[in-house]
């Protein structure tokens, strides 16, 4: 049995009874009835991840997965191809979006090499190349069946090796250019919904540029013909290594109980495909941002998960993840130290439950 087979069967649902334990408490505590909302939601699911009522997070880490897609080839992105190679080398820079959202909330960032299209002199990336980018997905399959369950344990193996460090709260993000029309293949064949409605203009096209984008996701979809009811069989022939890597993340993630965050776009493709592996996986997912690529909202619809925060943001890289790092933390701190009614001195029979 391979690697990804046995973090799959692996993985367990969240401990039920631990949830039902944390919303006594949370119930209990000094305040109308469930007017602390998703924060409160936050931390009933902890407890479910951990089975403990009471939570701390001891190291935070934004897990980068970089690789380059030949779909570039087809005029799909506006940005050079070698901006892959250069973004990921300045994430070990400090220089970046998540660089910067990470300092502040003094969280880690751990740069993978999955497949970017050149070579790194940098101790600070992790090199777990599958190839030198996929190929060309508008001409036939992105990676072969192999190479997709290889990218995808690779991001087991990277997680894997940061719970052994004691990270215990995870986030994903990614680099990789048109990682967009990758991602909006996945979900347009997963989902059943079509191109034209998932499809954006990720980092920048114009009309014209976003009409040539769907139609090569089309053709894409079309020459391939991925099973929608097989996620590797549709990563293998639309998505990209990047996707597979954060798949690879979250399934780790789930195996060693820990909670992970998803950023946005790229970052969603890749938790539906966990999902699709394993339904459990996604009782250990948090949805940081609502992106404002329009297939977003779909992801969730998807996922049956809603995200914490919408605040406009379309970078990626995993700049979502420290922001919801910052509430998951405030919620388990706040259910850990709040004082009950009994403590406060409250009568909490006039409190009506209006959830």
């Amino acid at each position: 049995m391979g690697l990804l087979e046995e973090t799959i069967k692996s993985i367990k649902p969240q401990d039920a009874e631990a949830v039902k334990k944390a919303w006594v408490r949370i119930d209990n505590l000094t305040k109308p009835i469930g007017s602390l909302g998703e924060l409160e939601e936050i931390a009933a699911k902890i407890a479910g991840i951990t089975g403990k009522v009471y939570n701390e997070i001891h190291k935070k880490d934004t897990i980068i997965m970089c690789a380059d897609n030949g779909v570039w080839e087809e005029g799909v992105s506006n940005c050079e191809q070698k901006s892959t190679m250069t973004v990921t080398n300045n994430f070990t820079r400090g220089i970046t979006g998540i660089c910067t959202l990470s300092k502040v909330n003094n969280a880690d960032i751990t740069v993978v090499d999955i497949g970017v299209k050149g070579d790194f002199d940098n101790s600070k990336i992790i090199d777990k190349k599958i190839a030198y980018g996929t190929k060309n997905m508008a001409k036939g399959p992105a990676m072969t069946r192999e190479e997709a369950v290889r990218a995808i344990e690779a991001g087991i193996e990277v997680t894997d090796e940061l719970v052994k460090k004691g990270y215990d709260l995870f986030g994903t993000g990614e680099m990789g250019i048109c990682n967009t029309s990758t991602s909006s293949a996945v979900l347009s064949v997963l989902s059943k919904i079509s191109v034209e409605t998932v499809v954006g203009k990720g980092a920048g096209l114009t009309e014209e540029q976003l009409v040539n984008k769907k139609n090569v996701i089309k053709r894409a979809i079309y020459i391939n013909n991925p099973d929608r009811n097989d996620p590797i069989d549709v990563i293998s022939k639309v998505g990209g290594f990047d996707i597979a890597g954060l798949c690879g993340c979250f399934l780790s993630a789930a195996k060693n109980r820990v909670p992970i965050v998803i950023d946005g776009f790229i970052s969603s493709a890749a938790a539906i495909c966990a999902y699709r592996l394993c339904e459990y996986v996604r009782d250990f997912m948090f949805p940081s941002h609502c992106s404002l690529e329009p297939g977003s909202i779909y992801m969730m619809k998807e996922l049956k998960l809603s995200p914490m925060l919408n605040l406009r943001m379309r970078l990626g890289e995993g700049t979502g993840c420290p922001l919801a790092f910052n509430i998951i933390e405030s919620a388990i701190y706040t259910i850990n130290n709040m004082a009950t009614f009994e403590e406060a001195t409250i009568n909490k029979d006039f409190y009506i439950d209006i959830r």
